[in-house]
């Protein structure tokens, strides 16, 4: 810099000045961007063919053998180490893959990051559908986890990047729209695909391969984001891609805060070590408890293991892939709400509505099984319909709540120097509680039994209160002006170093920017 003087980022609040609306070009950008969620929903949502007879007898005949005895205890039927690493070396893998995607999104832009998900998701699924023993089915899975930590590293960032700040809650949320979507395509899928014997498995895996490729060839013909552009140095055209999606000329202030942070985020060579600064803390543990909390709910124990829980439950296989189906449209349904309350209602109210929702749909869960439910019986009709009904609850505040907003927080928190490495940690922590909870959930379940809802219940107790203390309304707040939130928090400003500002240093200056009022203190 001359004069030696140190870039600092952005020091003065600018969002009164920003310029734009939604455009058809931020619109396509973001439905076609989202599409890398319907993978993910996608890949979660078929793990329900380990339900399907001529998948167990193939790959796992111990459990088929266990899940037609008579005998066996309800709760125990799908204990199975091997059954559970198809399911969750999918998501290690993807916690792997998301570190190394941070560098590749960072240096080479949102779009090559998309690209390499897509590809490898292909891969993914072309093994699964071929396999022909379980070493091929788990590196088909593995595959399809680094397609998962290169799509879900890259995709929330590129969403909130490319949003106006006034509307990037419910365009970020088009990834958890398209997540819930793939979901629901899994179940539909696999209950028809279980009456196709003995292939039908193999139809519902492959399947995969249809939303991996639009997402490459979306990745392919996509524009990258301007902040992308503008931090490789790339500032004309960054420039001009911000007013293509702006629709007006008139983008001076947004510019000028993007050119800022990329001054800044030129001079930060390490991100992973930058993240630790004590200026960055706040981001950090965002980014470590937002999706650790998200999968803490036990909402991913649901999904991955629907149809066995329903199946344990009593169901039969049609209708325990039934009812799994008739959760997974709730989901989709709730999410709507979610996008289009949470850039009038905000974050926070949300996710504290549906954490309270949360906790008592799993109390009454735990209560009706401990009631009607145990080793040796089975739940009567009106019981299940009731557990179904209650799932059905909770999916329905998870949908508006933490399911969107546990991607969308930590995606839009950063300043740009650190924005790939902290998505890549909210990614790999994320999928890592993912990990541990589908591998264990089946051995909980059979030890627990009933008290897994309980234990899930405490959980969303936590996190409910964690979001009431410690996380800031970020509503309307431009993604590039993020980091003059926390200094306005009333913990967080406490934690925080004095922020250099256009007019001196202090923790926000003397006045209040337009989204002040959205924020908790």
């Amino acid at each position: 810099m001359a004069g030696g003087i140190a870039p600092r980022g952005v020091t003065k609040e600018r969002a009164a000045e920003y310029k734009g609306h939604m455009t058809f070009a931020v619109a396509m950008a973001c439905v076609v961007a989202a599409i890398g969620g319907s993978i993910f929903g996608y890949d979660i949502g078929i793990s329900g063919v380990n339900t399907m007879d001529p998948f167990l007898e193939k790959f796992f005949p111990v459990v088929f053998r266990r899940k037609n005895s008579p005998t066996r205890n309800n709760y125990c039927k799908y204990d199975n180490q091997a059954l559970s690493a198809f399911t969750s070396s999918l998501y290690l893998a993807g916690q792997v893959s998301t570190l190394a995607a941070a560098p590749v999104t960072r240096n080479y832009g949102r779009r090559a990051s998309i690209i390499c998900g897509g590809i490898s998701f292909l891969i993914g699924a072309a093994l699964n559908a071929a396999a022909g023993n379980l070493a091929i089915l788990i590196i088909g899975r593995i595959m399809l986890g680094v397609g998962i930590g290169f799509g879900n590293q890259a995709v929330p960032l590129y969403l909130s990047e490319m949003a106006p700040a006034h509307l990037r809650g419910g365009l970020n949320m088009m990834f958890q729209l398209a997540t819930t979507l793939g979901i629901f395509t899994a179940n539909m899928i696999n209950f028809g695909t279980q009456k196709i014997k003995p292939w039908g498995w193999r139809l519902s895996l492959g399947l995969a391969a249809a939303p991996a490729l639009l997402m490459t060839i979306g990745g392919i013909l996509l524009p990258e984001t301007p902040n992308s552009l503008i931090e490789r140095g790339h500032v004309e055209e960054g420039r001009r891609v911000l007013e293509l999606i702006r629709g007006t000329a008139d983008v001076d202030a947004e510019f000028t805060d993007m050119t800022e942070a990329s001054e800044l985020a030129k001079t930060i060579k390490h991100p992973f070590r930058s993240i630790l600064e004590r200026r960055n803390r706040p981001q950090l543990v965002m980014a470590v408890c937002m999706p650790a909390f998200q999968i803490l709910t036990g909402i991913n124990s649901i999904l991955f293991y629907a149809p066995v829980l329903f199946q344990s439950m009593g169901f039969g296989a049609s209708a325990s892939l039934y009812s799994s189906m008739l959760t997974g449209a709730v989901l989709l349904f709730s999410t709507l709400i979610s996008i289009a309350t949470v850039d009038r209602l905000g974050r926070r109210k949300l996710l504290i509505s549906g954490g309270i929702q949360m906790i008592v749909c799993q109390v009454v869960v735990a209560a009706i099984l401990a009631a009607k439910f145990g080793a040796d019986k089975q739940l009567s009709q009106s019981c299940s319909i009731a557990v179904v009904m209650v799932i059905c609850l909770f999916m329905l505040a998870f949908g508006w709540s933490w399911g969107p907003l546990g991607w969308t927080v930590p995606s839009e928190i950063f300043a740009l120097e650190t924005r790939s490495a902290g998505q890549s940690i909210t990614v790999a922590v994320n999928l890592f509680f993912t990990f541990v909870i589908a591998q264990a959930f089946l051995s909980l379940l059979c030890a627990f039994k009933f008290a897994i809802f309980i234990f899930f219940a405490c959980w969303i107790a936590v996190m409910t209160a964690f979001v009431h203390v410690f996380l800031p309304e970020t509503k309307g707040v431009p993604i590039e002006e993020m980091v003059l939130l926390w200094s306005k928090h009333r913990f967080w400003k406490n934690v925080m170093p004095d922020m250099p500002l256009e007019d001196g240093w202090g923790p926000g200056g003397d006045s209040a920017p337009a989204y002040e009022s959205n924020i908790h203190k």
